[in-house]
């Protein structure tokens, strides 16, 4: 008696099952970012109770065995930067597109590795007795910020079956029941747009803050313009306006220049370690003067913690003048290296910061027929007759437009974008 009461006990409660199913599957990257789509299979287990009655509420388990594509070798993913989600079909006697979802826990990903993805969970309330089928259907993989789409190009086998009997209608594990999604990458968060500055409106025309040169002056404060920028990156084009103060002391016949960006545009979608961002910009000269003065930030010194503003530093060079007069100093192309990769920004257009009362140097930047170097406590930076080179050596589509600081990390299917900024605080 006791056995055939166990035996009944168990027929009830259920014995989980576990199945693998294989399918081709067709992964489609974000747009723009000129990788190829990719056709591969996915290996799938699903586990769920073997039994069950109607009304339960049961917990289901998706495992990727194996990820129909790799990591390309484009870039490191990090760790917990991947998450999955996914539909989960229902059929027999019942039909429901069960909606799952992954946590986001990965390893590091090398370049040109497995995709390694976390387990799926969904719920699903059973209405009906009778055989429910549980088939594994399209996932998307979120990688900082951007989808990855997949799905299957064939048929694809039922991967567990549940017998649902007539029972007492309780709730067997007592879960909500499932909500359905008819595209899993709605449940995924969405890429961060850049703001604008409404501060005011930016031009081409000097607008002279300071003039220097003379009387024993020797600290020179710029305007604060907002400056448009747009970016052709892998993820396509997008713009934003950046306020960017440029500021000057006199040292000797030269200027020890600071940059400032007066606003944050962006927080970061990841923990992001030090020592991987680094910020340059050339500032473009006119007036009397021509060329260009190149200004760098130091590398990040702390992680930037997911959730929180991406602060570029104040960027730090030398002006040495090249041309005696009035030398104006706007902002120009900007570059974000960042974790092994570099985006190049321009602005769509450009206005006067700080304007100089200057005295011809030798070897000066006038006329961009040479070049110097020199460093201050604050950076090193150079002079050059024209605006930096601008493109990726690795990648042709980074082409030179920029966003605000923008940085594009290719993450296999994904791409992140930086957009640095300063809080004012």
């Amino acid at each position: 008696m006791f056995t055939g009461a166990a035996v009944l006990l168990g027929l009830s409660a259920g014995q989980a099952q576990a199945a693998e199913v294989s399918y081709a599957t067709k992964c489609v990257p974000p747009s723009g970012i000129g990788l190829p789509d990719v056709n591969g299979t996915t290996k799938v287990d699903i586990t769920a109770p073997a039994t069950a009655e109607v009304g339960d509420t049961v917990d289901i388990v998706w495992k990727f065995t194996q990820a129909a594509s790799k990591n390309p070798d484009i870039i490191d993913l990090p760790a917990n930067s991947v998450q999955p989600s996914g539909t989960l079909k229902a059929a027999g006697a019942q039909s429901a597109d069960i909606a799952m979802q992954g946590p986001r826990e990965n390893p590091a990903i090398p370049k040109g590795g497995a995709m390694t993805l976390s387990d799926m969970k969904g719920t699903l309330k059973l209405t009906a007795a009778g055989q429910v089928t549980l088939t594994p259907d399209a996932y998307v993989v979120n990688a900082l910020s951007t989808d990855t789409k997949c799905a299957p190009t064939e048929a694809v086998q039922p991967a567990a079956t549940i017998t649902v009997t007539a029972g007492g209608g309780g709730s067997g594990s007592g879960s909500p029941s499932t909500s359905t999604s008819p595209d899993p990458s709605q449940s995924q968060s969405q890429s961060p747009s850049p703001s604008t500055s409404t501060s005011g409106t930016p031009g081409t025309s000097p607008s002279a803050s300071a003039t220097g040169g003379g009387g024993g002056q020797t600290d020179f404060t710029g305007k604060v313009v907002d400056i448009p920028y747009t970016c052709a990156s892998p993820i396509g084009e997008k713009r934003a306006t950046s306020p960017i103060q440029i500021n000057a002391r006199k040292n000797g016949g030269s200027y020890d220049l600071t940059v400032q960006f007066k606003k944050s545009v962006m927080d970061s979608p990841i923990d992001i370690p030090a020592g991987k961002v680094k910020p340059t910009m050339q500032i473009v000269l006119g007036g009397a003067d021509t060329g260009s003065v190149t200004v760098e930030g130091p590398l990040n010194t702390a992680t930037i913690p997911q959730g929180t503003p991406i602060e570029i530093p104040d960027l730090k060079g030398v002006y040495k003048p090249g041309a005696t007069g009035d030398s104006t100093l706007s902002p120009g192309v900007l570059t974000i290296e960042a974790m092994g990769t570099k985006t190049v920004c321009t602005p769509d257009s450009t206005a006067v910061s700080l304007t100089l009362n200057t005295a011809e140097q030798a070897s000066g930047a006038s006329g961009g027929s040479g070049s110097s170097s020199s460093s201050s406590s604050g950076g090193a930076a150079s002079t050059s007759g024209g605006l930096a080179e601008t493109g990726s050596g690795d990648h042709g589509a980074l082409k030179a437009l920029g966003l605000v600081a923008g940085t594009a990390i290719l993450l296999g299917g994904a791409v992140f974008t930086f957009m640095p900024g300063r809080r004012t605080g």
